[in-house]
């Protein structure tokens, strides 16, 4: 059975959880949310292209992000990294730049831990503001977009692995 993204996200709290299991070394899952040459093949819809504005990995380091549309439409992303510890943590932000105010910033907690038989298990906790931010997130669709890439994911470790 393919693996599969988990979406969850209690009633009136701030916080959702992602889960994946990865049938790949958690070094291999890790440096594909940090490496940019392997982030832009699979992170986004996969009716989108990804553009990589700015990418510092590193703890202190700023990221910004534009997914396009097949139509040309711009979608802006940034954040800061809090932590990078290799290749276990990463704690950043995440703003969207397409609300109409700013302050809509989450934190994401992204955890990667080794499984038995080459897997890695991706646990990413996301804070929000405020539960009404928590719960636009989950009503915008973005389970779709998480379980796209994630499968995107899956593509290219099939890929790295096969070389």
């Amino acid at each position: 059975m393919k693996n599969q993204t988990k979406v969850t996200a209690e009633a009136g709290k701030q916080e959702l959880f992602i889960t994946r299991e990865f049938d790949a070394p958690r070094e291999m899952v890790f440096k594909a949310f940090t490496d940019p040459e392997l982030l832009v093949q699979w992170l986004g819809p996969c009716d989108m292209t990804m553009k990589i504005d700015k990418f510092d990995a590193g703890t202190g380091g700023y990221w910004r992000f534009i997914h396009v549309t097949k139509d040309g439409q711009e979608f802006g992303f940034h954040g800061v990294t809090h932590e990078y510890l290799q290749p276990s943590r990463l704690i950043r932000t995440f703003e969207f730049e397409g609300l109409p105010e700013t302050g809509h910033v989450v934190l994401e907690t992204a955890t990667f831990d080794t499984l038995e038989g080459e897997k890695t298990k991706l646990t990413i906790q996301s804070v929000f503001r405020s539960v009404e931010d928590r719960d636009g997130m989950v009503m915008s669709g973005m389970e779709r977009g998480v379980s796209e890439s994630h499968d995107m994911l899956d593509q290219l470790f099939e890929k790295l692995q096969a070389k």
